[in-house]
This record gives structure tokens, C-alpha cells and sequence, in this order.
């Protein structure tokens, strides 16, 4: 069976973790990369007197690591945008860069001392003008059965790193323009020879991947990378760009983001 040739030239699977400040060392927050069909190996944080990365040292070395010319698909594990009730309820248009704007201005979860919680107790931000409910999920969430992007406090939840990754995606958006693709809302379809940044969620693709001496942080971000690279590699990953979607659903996933391999 002949197959087109890979889009992608690396593949970056990233863990996510929204504790504490975008200053703090975090041991959640992991980095795997592959480049071609090399299995992939952990990404260590820039030198410094830290152990582990911080999410605002993460944001500057995905915006190095995409100005370079070589076709890359990036995976984050957290939510990119909302459930669309979240636009109803609070008079946003539904489009994903006004989204962006309009978030962080309530969330400025990208500041060094702010932390999540600083911005739901209304120590820092505006939150409270900008409250979800857990009841609401995205289509991709209810597909897949994965938790609200307003589900906090809870085991397993994507809250916390939702609220506090948002505003990184903002700014590599804004640091490199048209160079990197954020899927899907700029379109379904990822052009030719371009970067591209997608939503993961390892607890579906994990059990593909042997977790060995890896923490749980790193066998996510392993098996992102890993995952991505395999999908790319077998043809598969066409088929995972493409959804099965109902017309009015796409238009919707179109601005709620969508999860990359929900099929």
C-alpha cells in the first residue's frame, strides 16, 4: 500500500502543566522530540540553575525552534480555545484570534507572578468576567470523553494548563505571524512545508507507547511526539486533519479548536 510522502520533518510532543507562575521550574512540563523517523528523546530546558522547564521558556524556544526552516508539527497537551456556549454566554464573536485577545486581557496567566488560582480567587486579572461552567464541553471534548476545559480541582483535569497555556499560543502567534499554523483554526488542511501547532490528548494515544523508566510526564510527551511522527509516517495523519464532522460541526470545531487524533 503506497502512501504520501511525511509533511513533517520533526515532531515535538509536549506535557503540559498549569501550576504555579510562568517563572517556576515545573517537573510536569516535558519536552520529547523526534526528527524524521528517530525515536524521540527528551528536550532538556535552556541551562540555568532550574532542573526542569518553565512554560515562559517553553513559549521563546517554540518560537526559535519554528523560525527555522524545517517543517515541524507541534503538540500540546491543553485546550486552545473554548466551548463555543463560553462565546454566547459572554458576547465574544466567534473567532479564534479575537478569543486570544479577549482572554488574556481577563487572564494574564503569562505574567511572571501571576498564577491560576491568583486570577480565579481575583487577586490578579479579571477573571470573574470570564467564568466558564464544567457543564460546558467543546464537540472534540464530548467525542472523546475528555474533561471540560472549566473542570478544576479535579484528578486528570486540563484546566489549570488550559488557562495557563492559552496566552503562550497568543504569543507565538504573534512572534511569528503566518510562519506557524495553528490547527484548525486557521484551516483544516496544513499547508505544504509549513510549521504547524495542534491540541494532544496522551490519554489517547499512551497505551501505544511502552511508558519503561519514563515518569508519567514524560511518557506523554514521548508518546505526543512519537505519535505524531508514526501518524505523519504511515499516511494516517490525513485522515486525523479531516474529522468526521457535520457541516455546522466543523464551522463550530472551527473555533472551539479541535483534538488531534479524534477521528
Amino acid at each position: 500500500m503506497t502512501h504520501s510522502a511525511p509533511s513533517f520533518d520533526r515532531y515535538i510532543g509536549i506535557d503540559y502543566s498549569g501550576a504555579e507562575t510562568p517563572c517556576a521550574s515545573l517537573k510536569g512540563l516535558r519536552v520529547y522530540q523526534s526528527e524524521g523517523n528517530t525515536d524521540a528523546v527528551e528536550v532538556p530546558p535552556p541551562p540555568s540553575p532550574r532542573k526542569y522547564w518553565t512554560r515562559k521558556e517553553i513559549g521563546a524556544w517554540l518560537v526559535e525552534i519554528l523560525k527555522q526552516d524545517i517543517p515541524t508539527l507541534v503538540g500540546i497537551d491543553h485546550g486552545f480555545s473554548f466551548p463555543l456556549r463560553y462565546f454566547e454566554v459572554h458576547h465574544i464573536p466567534p473567532d479564534w484570534p479575537t478569543f486570544l485577545e479577549d482572554f488574556c486581557a481577563h487572564w494574564p496567566t503569562d505574567e511572571d507572578n501571576v498564577y491560576v488560582d491568583f486570577v480565579r480567587d481575583g487577586i490578579a486579572g479579571r477573571g470573574m468576567d470570564r467564568m466558564g461552567n464544567p457543564r460546558w464541553r467543546r464537540i472534540t471534548e464530548e467525542r472523546c470523553r475528555a474533561k471540560s476545559v472549566f473542570h478544576f480541582d479535579v484528578q486528570g483535569t486540563v484546566a489549570k494548563s488550559t488557562h495557563s497555556g492559552i496566552p503562550w499560543l497568543r504569543y507565538i502567534r504573534n512572534s511569528l505571524g503566518d510562519r506557524v499554523y495553528f490547527w484548525p483554526f486557521d484551516g483544516w488542511e496544513i499547508p505544504q512545508g509549513k510549521s504547524a501547532i495542534a491540541e494532544v490528548y496522551p490519554s489517547l494515544i499512551r497505551h501505544a507507547y511502552p511508558r519503561g523508566e519514563m515518569t508519567g510526564d514524560q511518557h506523554d510527551a514521548y508518546a505526543a511526539a512519537c505519535w505524531l511522527r508514526d501518524m505523519d509516517q504511515s499516511g494516517q495523519l490525513e485522515r486525523y486533519l479531516k474529522p468526521s464532522l457535520k457541516d455546522y460541526e466543523r464551522a463550530v470545531a472551527g473555533v472551539e479548536g479541535w483534538i488531534l487524533g479524534v477521528a
